[in-house]
């Protein structure tokens, strides 16, 4: 293909006597006037080529019925008041409502789709008062994770003058009982501070309504390292706060006070362990995988902290892993995954079992959602087939009912979905789930998208993604694969692919691939791979590795030079999860699967449509431009390699549907075209109507 010129340079480092080549490090400057030519012309040359597919239009229409949907959220209740989001059929992004009592009147509180002409403000956090008589918010340019909070009255729908509060990026506000005033994590937006520094300058302050943010109290400082997190927590009672400091998502530490004390105090030291504290009525809930790979929960007297004082009240189960807890109507809820499916179960607060909550399936469910002292409560279930639904239950009864679904022009019968288990390459047996239409023959033919992520103890469910049903209806597979390195079986899953073990995701995903083949869903040439941000390197590796084995690959805001990832975005905040080139161990780890680093001139790589956005500020998109200009000048390459920019968005992309359909339009196309897919299915066969 033609692509738009990029130049090498002769840029080469010696790092632990390895000399590494860096052709394309001038593309890490963004802001470089040739850098951003450089961009347009990649983006227009993309576009081109993928507005010419024969069922590019068709996929439009589809995805606008699939897109713009009614649905709403699971409430929040405040003294009486309910505030939820809900999306309409006929508006480009969420809007906040709420309701005196669960039958009120429904009044909207904030709604973006008039914050700006282009659409490019976006609705982050939002958090109701104890009173329900105010809300803070998060305000976010360009759908990134930058964010200024904000203050409404609910009563008057008016937007406070005084608190305005710049540097939210992670901030997660967590209102006083009475009302007056918030905690909120704050990070300086001192342009002298270098981007891979901020993490470490994240502190806890507190906002008193009407006053000057200038004003908010230093809670607690910052800790200065940019490796780790800090966020804050306030008890529902507002008696006791908690201040975490977090070292990547294997270990934590955890310190508490008294609202007025002076001085924080140590709870516990995670040295190799995490730890999460609710409080109520005057005691610790603490969740942790210490010694307990799959978590327990401890029951804690706050006058008595120390650890060996601790009560163990749930024990770990032997074949589930715990995800979540909550304290809900007296009780703790939890939330199980056993073999990558959602399991909640209620128990007293001394951990005494009560009962498994009834889900209308297997699939992906929330935990129970509510206030501590209020039988009421909400979850959420999907499925593969089954979109979004909100049940309301009884914490003490069991009894639940729906209250809200989504509907959608689709036939769910239609649809097949398998959970399969298959052999890695060191022997661990690793879950998939397999999704198509009902009557597919395994002929070894089918155009086959798998899917994965494998890091940062993430979980891959099996939830409703209304974005593949286009693929099923025109004979495709879709395959998600729970890769270690995820939390699906807990800590050790997690840990097998951490670090020094990262090639055991890779490992895992490639096997994926070769049961797909085998069992004869697909073949090589037929059989895409998508994944984004971590699931973006695991593509990249994927295609660097194992060229032969796949057809096409989607990467989405991904990272890719892992020997300088850590000096860009939030990197330093990864290390713990990779590993960091500066030292020499991890180096050599790190430099053996870096996938810009593997791309070899001679080698066929497969397809690859690159989708990037110009406004990520968690991952670098200097990682697609290097890797797209690598692979569109490796020599003797012919499949085409493809970037998409997406404009005013951040890592998630842009929040507006009509971006989102196009996104996906332009994925599909791509992958129609270069697995050579016939046309959508038309009318009822495609709708399931």
């Amino acid at each position: 293909m033609s692509y738009p010129a990029t130049r090498v340079d002769a840029v080469m480092d010696t790092l632990h006597g390895v000399q590494v080549p860096d052709g394309y490090r001038w593309l890490e400057d963004e802001k470089a006037p040739e850098v951003q030519a450089w961009m347009k012309a990649q983006d227009a040359f993309t576009r081109s080529a993928l507005a010419g597919s024969p069922v590019r239009d068709s996929l439009v229409k589809r995805f606008r019925e699939l897109f713009y949907v009614d649905s709403i959220s699971m409430p929040r209740k405040r003294s009486g008041r309910y505030f939820y989001s809900r999306t309409h059929k006929d508006k480009e992004k969420a809007v906040l409502y709420w309701r005196d009592g669960e039958k009120g009147a429904e009044k909207v509180l904030l709604d973006p789709n008039g914050w700006s002409p282009d659409g490019s403000i976006s609705l982050g956090t939002w958090e109701p008062s104890w009173d329900g008589k105010k809300v803070v918010f998060a305000r976010k340019p360009n759908a990134a994770d930058e964010a200024v909070l904000h203050v409404v009255d609910v009563d008057s729908g008016q937007w406070s003058n005084v608190d305005v509060i710049e540097g939210a990026k992670y901030a997660q506000p967590r209102w006083t009982p009475d009302s007056q005033g918030f905690y909120y994590e704050w990070l300086p937006t001192d342009p002298s501070i270098p981007v891979d520094a901020r993490p470490g300058y994240t502190s806890l302050r507190f906002h008193v309504l009407g006053k000057s943010p200038s004003s908010d109290a230093l809670v607690h400082p910052h800790t200065g390292d940019p490796t780790t997190f800090l966020s804050g927590d306030l008890s529902r009672d507002g008696k006791f706060l908690f201040v975490y400091i977090l070292r990547g998502w294997s270990e934590n530490d955890v310190y508490w006070k008294r609202p007025g004390e002076k001085d924080f105090r140590l709870l516990v030291k995670g040295e190799g362990a995490k730890y999460s504290v609710q409080a109520w009525k005057g005691r610790f809930y603490v969740t942790t995988d210490e010694g307990a790979p799959r978590q327990r929960v401890f029951e804690v007297d706050p006058a008595k902290p120390e650890r060996a004082a601790w009560k163990e009240i749930v024990p770990e189960d032997p074949v589930a892993s715990l995800q979540a807890v909550n304290i809900v109507g007296e009780h703790l809820a939890l939330e199980y995954m056993k073999d990558a499916t959602t399991q909640v179960r209620v128990a007293t607060l001394r951990g005494t079992p009560v009962r498994q909550v009834e889900l209308p399936g297997v699939g992906a469910a929330s935990n129970l959602a509510g206030l501590e002292d209020e039988d009421e409560a909400y979850f959420v279930f999907t499925s593969f087939t089954t979109p979004k639904q909100v049940f309301k239950t009884s914490v003490k009864s069991g009894t639940s009912e729906l209250w809200a679904k989504v509907e959608l022009p689709m036939d769910p019968a239609t649809y097949q979905v398998e959970q399969v288990f298959y052999p890695s390459k060191d022997g661990t047996r690793v879950p998939m789930f397999v999704v198509y239409r009902k009557g597919l023959k395994r002929d070894g033919t089918a155009p086959t998208l798998l899917y994965g992520y494998g890091g940062f103890n993430v979980n891959m469910e099996a939830s409703f993604r209304a974005s593949i049903l286009p693929w099923l209806d025109a004979g495709g597979v879709y395959a998600v694969a729970n890769l270690r390195g995820g939390g699906e079986y807990g800590k050790d899953w997690h840990e097998a692919g951490r670090l020094a073990r990262k090639q055991n995701v890779f490992d895992d995903f490639h096997a994926a691939a070769e049961y797909l083949v085998r069992e004869k869903f697909t073949q090589a040439r037929r059989l895409a791979i998508q994944g984004g941000s971590n699931g973006g390197l695991l593509v990249g590796a994927a295609m660097t590795q194992r060229p032969e084995l796949y057809g096409a690959v989607v990467c989405q805001v991904p990272l890719l030079d892992m020997v300088r990832y850590h000096l860009f975005g939030s990197g330093r905040t990864w290390i713990t999860e990779y590993g960091t080139a500066e030292k020499a161990d991890d180096f050599k780890t790190l430099h053996a699967y870096s996938p810009y680093h593997h791309v070899q001139a001679g080698v066929r790589y497969p397809a690859l449509l690159m989708m990037s956005a110009d406004h990520d500020d968690r991952v670098d998109p200097l990682h697609a431009r290097k890797f797209v200009a690598a692979v569109q000048n490796a020599a003797g390459n012919q499949a085409p390699a493809l970037l998409r920019i997406e404009v005013n968005a951040g890592h998630g992309g842009a929040d507006q549907v009509a971006k989102s359909i196009e996104s996906s339009a332009d994925m599909y196309a791509f992958l129609f075209k270069v697995l050579e897919v016939g046309g959508l299915q038309g009318g009822e066969a495609a709708q399931g109507r």
